[in-house]
């Protein structure tokens, strides 16, 4: 092999490398937060994860019912640096959205008055390399 072809496919993989996301990464940051959650007497409802590029989001339908407090966490890799929760009800309306810039955000201590349909939005904000996607993970917990 040439040194010219070496140093390509150096620089290809380097360049593969960054374009992927670290799901396993994102998914043991999700597995720590259910599990700080099952200290406080919280149990799963949902738990998922995707790949999002910058400005991209993902919709979850979740049914919550009614006498349950849920929290709703989110998690991001490293290339993630800022995510967003947002939970909307059937009608769309914004019931609750996390006020923080990282990728760590929580909706806490819901309490829904009647048991129904919610839409649980995850979005990447902002990614520090924005020409690859990030991993995010999103768990809804109730007690």
């Amino acid at each position: 092999m040439t040194k010219f072809k070496a140093l390509f496919l150096t620089l290809l993989l380097g360049l593969m490398s960054t374009a992927i996301a670290d799901e396993d990464y994102a998914e043991d940051l999700l597995r720590q937060k259910i599990w700080e959650g099952y200290e406080e007497g919280f149990a799963v409802r949902t738990a998922t994860t995707a790949e999002l590029g910058v400005g991209e989001y993902r919709i979850y339908l979740v049914t919550l019912y009614a006498g349950n407090t849920y929290r709703i966490a989110g998690v991001g890799d490293k290339n993630v640096t800022n995510m967003d929760l947002v939970l909307h009800d059937a009608d769309g309306n914004t019931v609750e959205f996390d006020k923080t810039e990282d990728s760590t955000p929580t909706l806490k201590d819901f309490k829904p008055t009647a048991t129904a349909t919610y839409f649980v939005v995850v979005h990447a904000r902002t990614l520090a390399n924005t020409d690859a996607k990030g991993a995010v993970g999103m768990a809804v917990t109730y007690k």
